[in-house]
């Protein structure tokens, strides 16, 4: 028996008084996930606890098996990891962004108007030259989507214990970066997290691609963001708690480094770019051959979440039904006699707070010897009155590696 688990980021959200009080989820046609609804049982998850509103970095783990409240070491390692950099025992990895800012340092655009790929690479190269005043200091720089980067702070007496440079709205000033506690390598973590962040806006300021993007009434990619301190985290592998052989088809960063320290095989998908122009079913078509090689695939679709964070619900239905023809595609091209397929969102995002909530999700399970439910739609309300009720991330694995003949016996 195999696996699938496909997760639509951000895919869950609330109703919309302005779109008659149905969510995205409710109002598009998804003939496909109706299809798993009606043939398979279906629940409602909290993919941390009740209430909790999860990041993707913590929701995915909880989706894995994890318990992120013990395993969870910050969110900037797993982000480097993810975009292929290294990261050793006593790095401390950050997730970064290309924003705007005005003389003031005012944030103006906390995106840089999601600066494409090509020219946020011309910057992070820019980037690469540039030297710290602490010799025993190194650092990797790398962009990864769009306005998104990584920072690897490498040498010895570093800290995670250290505030964001972030002030998470658009409006108000790039924040001093200070150390969360009183240990002298928070100390100095914090002052060459300030020191870069002058740095970078010296370079970026003047830089070739910034005056161009300003002639062309576009904002400037000129300084850099720093958030979500974190080291990696340790966990045991589902090849070696499950015997499993598992991989993961995931464009964002974030998601492959957690399925990299989670032992999966990242996989490489052309078209795969983790954003709203991603080619669907070229990830249907990995996930697919994904399940002949192994036992379990992970299959994250980053765009809806895009979508919410922009406010777009008309976009968000589309982004679902295109992730609908992809389940359509993988449901005609699998052995269904001998996989079961798991649909479900990481965490809920509003279109109308353009954030995660601590709302619970809709999951459904399709295989061949699941008890089916009376649940015919795939939508937050009516998997809540499925057979699954209501379960937490962290249970999903579990009751996935049952069904395909993997948990092992609790007792005697």
């Amino acid at each position: 028996m195999k696996a699938l688990l496909i997760i639509g980021d951000g895919m869950a959200d609330r109703p919309s008084k302005e779109f008659g009080g149905k969510t995205p989820l409710e109002t598009a046609d998804k003939p496909a996930m109706n299809h798993m609804a009606n043939m398979g049982i279906c629940g409602i998850m909290d993919p941390i606890a009740p209430g909790i509103q999860p990041g993707s970095d913590t929701a995915t783990l909880a989706l894995l098996g994890y318990n992120a409240f013990k395993v969870y070491s910050g969110r900037g390692a797993l982000e480097a990891l993810g975009s292929g950099m290294n990261v050793s025992d006593g790095d401390v990895g950050f997730r970064c962004n290309f924003a705007t800012v005005n003389e003031n340092l005012k944030v103006l655009d906390r995106r840089a108007g999601r600066i494409d790929d090509a020219e946020a690479s011309k910057l992070a190269e820019s980037l690469k030259k540039v030297e710290l005043s602490s010799s025993s200091m190194e650092f990797t720089f790398k962009n990864t989507v769009q306005h998104r980067a990584a920072l690897v702070l490498h040498g010895s007496k570093l800290s995670s214990a250290v505030s964001s440079s972030d002030p998470g709205v658009d409006g108000e000033k790039v924040s001093v970066i200070k150390p969360l506690d009183d240990s002298p390598e928070a100390k100095f973590t914090a002052n060459i997290l300030n020191e870069l962040t002058q740095k970078f806006y010296e370079v970026l300021k003047k830089h070739p691609v910034n005056v161009e993007r300003v002639k062309r009434g576009l904002p400037p990619a000129n300084i850099v963001l720093f958030r979500g301190a974190g080291t990696i985290p340790k966990l045991k592998p589902l090849n070696e708690a499950y015997g499993i052989k598992a991989s993961c088809i995931a464009a964002v960063p974030l998601i492959r480094g957690v399925c990299k320290v989670a032992g999966m095989q990242l996989l490489d998908v052309k078209g795969a770019t983790g954003t709203l122009q991603t080619d669907y079913m070229a990830k249907a078509k990995a996930a697919v051959q994904a399940l002949k090689m192994g036992d379990l695939a992970l299959l994250h679709v980053k765009a809806p979440d895009v979508a919410s964070h922009d406010g777009n619900f008309k976009q968000k239905i589309e982004v679902i039904e295109k992730i609908d023809h992809m389940l359509a595609y993988i449901l005609n091209k699998i052995d269904l006699s001998e996989t079961y397929v798991a649909l479900t969102s990481d965490h809920t995002t509003s279109c109308t707070t353009r954030s995660h909530e601590g709302d619970p999700v809709p999951v459904a399970i399709m295989g061949p010897y699941v008890r089916r439910d009376d649940v015919e739609e795939f939508g937050e309300r009516t998997c809540a009155k499925g057979g699954l009720l209501r379960i937490r991330g962290k249970d999903l694995m579990h009751i996935l590696m049952n069904l395909i003949g993997r948990a092992k016996k609790f007792g005697f």
